[in-house]
C-alpha cells in the first residue's frame, strides 16, 4: 500500500497537495514522535477509547447474562437493544454534549453507548448458547447459582463474549475519533482536523497513519488477549 502510495504520488499524476510523498509524512510522524505529540494525541485518544470501552463492557456483560437468564429483564431490554443496535450512534452526539458538556464525559459517554451493543448482544448470545446439560449437572451437584455462573455459565460463554469485545473496541476507537474531529482538543482526531483547518497536507495525512498504527496495535492487543484468555479453548488449538 505504501510502494503503491509512494508510486503514484511521486508520478506526478496528482497535485503533491492533495497526495504528498510518503517520505514527507513519515518525517512528519517521526518528528511528532520525537517530540511527543503523537504519544500525547495517542495517549488522549486511547484513555477515551479505553474508558468508554471497560464502562460499556462492565454494563453490557451483566444486562446481557441477565437478559439471558431472567424473563423480565430480557423482556425490558430486547426492544432497546433491536432499535438501538443498528442507530448511528454518533447522532447522539449534540444530545450527549447537551446533558454532559463539551469535554471528555460526553465523548467518554457516546463511545460507552457505542460499545454497549454489540458487546450486550453478544453476551446474550453466548449465554443462551451454554449448554444446558453443563448446568444440570452442576446443580445436580450441588451448586449454587452463584457458582454455576461464575464456573459454568461465564466460561462457557466467554468466546461469544470476547467477539462483542473485538467487534466493540474497533467501533470505541472509530466513535472516539469522529468525536474528536467534531469537538477538537487533544487527540488523534483533533490533531488532524487542525492540519486541515490549516491546510497541512501532509499533517492529514500523518494522522492517518498514526490512527492506523495506533487502531493496528489495539486490535492485535485484543487478539493476543483472547488468546491468553481463551488458553483452555479448543480454538486455540487451530
Amino acid at each position: 500500500l505504501f510502494a503503491l502510495w509512494q508510486i503514484l504520488s511521486a508520478s506526478g499524476a496528482f497535485n503533491p497537495y492533495l497526495m504528498p510523498e510518503v517520505p514527507a509524512v513519515f518525517r512528519r510522524v517521526a518528528l511528532e514522535l520525537v517530540n511527543g505529540e503523537f504519544l500525547l494525541n495517542a495517549g488522549a485518544t486511547l484513555y477515551r477509547a479505553l474508558a468508554g470501552f471497560l464502562i460499556a463492557a462492565a454494563l453490557a456483560v451483566t444486562i446481557g447474562i441477565a437478559m439471558a437468564r431472567i424473563r423480565i429483564v430480557h423482556w425490558f431490554f430486547d426492544p432497546i437493544l433491536s432499535v438501538g443496535f443498528p442507530m448511528p450512534k454518533v447522532a447522539f452526539l449534540p444530545v450527549f454534549m447537551l446533558w454532559f458538556g463539551a469535554y471528555d464525559a460526553s465523548k467518554i459517554t457516546l463511545i460507552a453507548f457505542a460499545s454497549f451493543f454489540a458487546i450486550a448482544v453478544n453476551t446474550v448470545a453466548g449465554t443462551q448458547g451454554v449448554d444446558r446439560h453443563l448446568v444440570w449437572s452442576a446443580r445436580s451437584l450441588g451448586a449454587s447459582e452463584r457458582k454455576i455462573l461464575w464456573t459454568v455459565i461465564l466460561p462457557a460463554a466467554l468466546p461469544q463474549i470476547l467477539t462483542g469485545f473485538q467487534i466493540a473496541l474497533p467501533l470505541a476507537m472509530i466513535v472516539t475519533i469522529v468525536t474528536e474531529m467534531l469537538m477538537g482538543g487533544v487527540g488523534l482526531g483533533g490533531a488532524m482536523i487542525r492540519a486541515q483547518r490549516f491546510a497541512d497536507s501532509i499533517g492529514v495525512f500523518s494522522g492517518i497513519v498514526q490512527i492506523g498504527f495506533t487502531g493496528f496495535v489495539v486490535i492485535f492487543t485484543m487478539r493476543w488477549l483472547r488468546r491468553r484468555l481463551l488458553s483452555w479453548h479448543e480454538e486455540a488449538k487451530r
